[in-house]
This record gives structure tokens, sequence and C-alpha cells, in this order.
């Protein structure tokens, strides 16, 4: 990884949230930052923000052409892209049996095809440097479920599979990965970036509507900080050996441990059914 001050950032979904909060930060740094917008206006005053060190670009990342083009205008401007953020998402809320086949689409749309148009657009890149750092914002959702969120559970577990898939393929190229996986910070994901489906079948009030309930009144009053967020992120880009995940604010430290500790316990559990599926030894 090139020093911290010249290095140049492309981030998705930069007009809010963490990418906002990440863009910022890295400029503050001396870093140089190409950043995604849907509108063109957003983009004009990002790039006249810092002369020089920004530059953004219109770029819906569900349209892969658009995402291509952004992608190769970076790489003109800049020279180089030292990290590349998939931060581009949104969280889509309702039970599964409620929230309509469209909606999914659009979920996964937005959250795991958009961030594979990206990685197909930004690699070729990457892999002729033999350098660079890929952030996925996942979710602790993408490592455990919650009821009324699955999914969004279930884009942001394809996310996290991508991701570590993708740290395999890539580590003999001196490219890393890292799944970053918050838990609840204060943007507009649970307020107006969120689309609800809403829970009218009383058999889910208890699990579904229980939960949703409760994002929806602790919207704005999460404990997550998007600025210490922002320079958690920049500082595992910093490491020498920067780690597969990280879950960032206390909920998801706790969150992951719980699951894993979870299904070490189940796995010990049950392991004799699973392993006795297999042939006996030698036949």
């Amino acid at each position: 990884m090139s020093d911290s001050t010249s290095q140049t950032w492309f981030i998705t979904g930069a007009s809010s949230g963490f990418g906002e909060a990440l863009a910022t930060y890295v400029l503050e740094q001396g870093g140089r930052v190409v950043a995604t917008f849907r509108q063109p206006k957003q983009a004009e005053e990002f790039t006249a923000q810092e002369p020089g060190r920004t530059l953004g670009v219109v770029c819906d990342v569900t349209n892969e052409p658009q995402v291509k083009t952004a992608v190769a205008d970076a790489i003109a401007h800049f020279g180089h892209l030292d990290v590349v953020v998939n931060n581009a998402g949104y969280g889509s809320m309702g039970s599964i049996e409620e929230v309509p086949a469209e909606e999914v689409q659009r979920q996964f749309d937005v959250n795991v095809f958009g961030a594979l148009h990206v990685l197909r657009a930004v690699l070729p890149h990457l892999r002729e440097r033999r350098s660079g750092h890929i952030l996925n914002i996942t979710s602790i959702g993408g490592l455990r479920a919650f009821p009324g969120v699955g999914v969004y559970n279930a884009s942001k577990f394809a996310l996290e599979g991508i991701g570590e898939s993708l740290s395999l393929q890539l580590a003999p190229l001196g490219i890393h990965v890292t799944n970053i996986e918050p838990s609840g910070f204060r943007t507009k994901w649970a307020g107006e970036s969120a689309t609800i489906a809403n829970t009218q079948i009383d058999d889910y009030q208890s699990t579904v509507g229980e939960n949703l309930r409760s994002i929806q009144g602790y919207s704005g009053r999460q404990p997550g900080d998007p600025v210490r967020a922002a320079k958690a992120m920049y500082d595992v880009v910093q490491l020498e050996n920067p780690p597969l995940h990280l879950p960032l604010g206390k909920a998801a430290v706790k969150g992951a441990r719980d699951k894993f500790a979870n299904l070490t316990k189940e796995l010990e559990q049950y392991a004799a059914i699973g392993e006795a599926a297999d042939f006996p030894a030698g036949e």
C-alpha cells in the first residue's frame, strides 16, 4: 500500500452516511478521493471541494456501463486507485413473506450486483498494479440474522461470501479485502434510506413487528458514530496485515462473538449426526 497521504480512494454512495464520513476523513488525512453520486450537482460540488484531490462522478451502481465509465474516469484523472470502497447500499425491511419480489430484486441489485459491477470494473487495474485494498461495507446483519430484515440479511450474507472468496483469490497478488460489519450507526439507514414493508400478518407482530419498531424507534439515537467508523476504516487500510472481518461498534463485536459461540456449540452438539453422512472409512 502506498503512503497514506498519496492514496487514492474510490468510494461509492458518498452523498451521506459512511460514504460521506469516509470521504471527509480521507481528505482530512491528505488523501485523494473519487466519490460516486447519483445527482450531477452533488458530483460537481464534490469535485470543486478540494481541487486536485477530489473528483465526483455520477454513478448508479446498478448501471454497469455507468460504473465502468466512473472507474475509467477515476483512473484517468488520478492515474491509479489504491482503495476501493463498496459502500452504496440500503436496508429493506419487512417479513420475508410480505416483501414483494420486485423489492427483493432491487435490494440485491444495489447491495450485491452493484458491488459486483464495481469489482469487475476495478479488479483488472488492481491486478495490474499488484496492490490495493477493497472494503466491502456489509453489516453485522451479514454475519447474523434478525427478524424483519431477512431480505437485507440475505444481501449482506451474499456480500460477505463474495468478500471472503475474493480475499483468497487475490491474496497472492498483494491485494487485501476487508468486510466491514457495522452495527447501529447514526446514518440514514434506518430512516429515509430504508424501504419498509408494512407488517400486517398478526403472527409476525411479536417478531418482525417488534424488531422493526425497535429499529425505527432508535433511528437517530444509535450508539455508532460515523466519523469514528471512518477513522477505523482508514486505520485498517494502513495496516500491513489487515483483517478480513472488522465488526464496527460494540453491538457488532458482541453480535459476532455470540453468533460464532452459538454456532460452535450447535456444531459440537450435532456433529455426530452430520459426520455420519459420509461413507465409512475404506468404502
